[in-house]
């Protein structure tokens, strides 16, 4: 009896055992919690820039095995743009794209690569910008990782920067006394007020409501957010100044960063750099359809063409940059006009 006993108990152990070790089995590598990182950034989701935030996580996804999950939270849901900076280095949130104007309160120099009227082009702008080979860049980064603990990680073209109000602009004397938003950052309220118009400095979650209560007559931005905004709605005119070719800057938290594998380290550079492109491409080819949405919108475009008067911009937006920013930023411009 006692001999019977002993050996089902055996029995009873050896299919424990077995059961056990044919869990451990299935559940494997794939029962490893993921790595969540939460991405926020101020743009919706279906804009350019939010597209180009889903495409970077459904891609690390895809390559890191399921690994590495990455939570985008798009349209200001975890804050205003000053404050998701902020949490970037922090370590709240772990991922967040910006302007580099919007980057200021972190590192005031990075607003040197939104200078107006900086780049001959879309591929000098991105060489300018690429955090791997741009000499200005590859410094100012650096400082960025070890005063603030935030690396940029890529940047990708978002557009070229448009004027728009509720009255038709042909040149800088058009805008005097009127109040134009402005990214609240030093860089972009030098270019509004170098237009000649009263810099209101608002974040970009209140901006069609300042814009349909009066608080602010226009704004700037690249015609596809104009689009993706519907800022057709409070807005009737579109003058093509072209006052900002503009690069959007991906940051990621350092000790994030550091923390990944190597392994997950090279993928991320490899997805930073397929996303860079597909987003770049994905805004330059739709350029075109949104400038004729606005149109079809109601929206009147004024451009050259119309006699908008772009070189008396360019000259009194250049004039205000320089005497604000000429003599800290001069070197940097130097190695960024010397790129081919």
């Amino acid at each position: 009896m006692k001999k019977r006993i002993i050996a089902l108990l055996l029995v009873v152990s050896l299919v424990g055992f077995l059961f056990a070790a044919g869990q451990a089995e299935a559940s494997g590598p794939t029962a490893a919690k993921p790595l969540v990182l939460r991405y926020a950034h101020m743009n919706p989701a279906s804009s350019p820039n939010g597209l180009q935030a889903t495409y970077f996580a459904d891609k690390i996804a895809e390559k890191t095995g399921g690994a590495i999950k990455i939570e985008v939270y798009p349209a200001s849901q975890l804050g205003s743009i000053s404050e998701m900076a902020e949490a970037v280095s922090m370590g709240s949130i772990a991922m967040h794209h910006n302007t580099y104007g919007g980057l200021q309160p972190l590192l005031n120099d990075l607003g040197l690569f939104d200078t107006p009227y900086l780049y001959r082009d879309v591929d000098h702008l991105l060489k300018a910008t690429d955090p791997e080979t741009s000499p200005a860049l590859k410094e100012l980064n650096q400082k960025l990782i070890d005063t603030r603990g935030v690396r940029i990680l890529y940047s990708f073209y978002f557009g070229t920067r448009e004027l728009t109000a509720n009255h038709a602009v042909y040149s800088p004397k058009d805008l005097a006394g009127k109040k134009i938003r402005a990214i609240p950052s030093p860089i972009y309220l030098a270019a509004v007020e170098g237009m000649g118009a009263v810099a209101v400095p608002i974040d970009w979650a209140e901006v069609p409501v300042a814009l349909s209560t009066g608080v602010a007559d226009g704004q700037e931005n690249p015609v596809s957010t104009l689009v993706t905004s519907a800022i057709y709605d409070v807005q009737k005119y579109a003058m093509m100044t072209d006052h900002i070719m503009g690069s959007e800057p991906v940051v990621i938290n350092e000790k994030v960063w550091q923390a990944l594998s190597a392994e997950h380290k090279k993928i991320f550079t490899e997805v930073a750099r397929e996303t860079r492109d597909w987003a770049s491409n994905y805004v330059l080819q739709n350029e075109a359809k949104d400038v004729q949405t606005l149109k079809d919108k109601g929206m009147k475009i004024i451009t050259k063409a119309d006699g908008l008067k772009v070189d008396e911009f360019r000259a009194s937006v250049s004039k205000v940059v320089n005497d604000r920013f000429g003599a800290a930023w001069g070197k940097y411009y130097e190695m960024i006009n010397a790129i081919k």
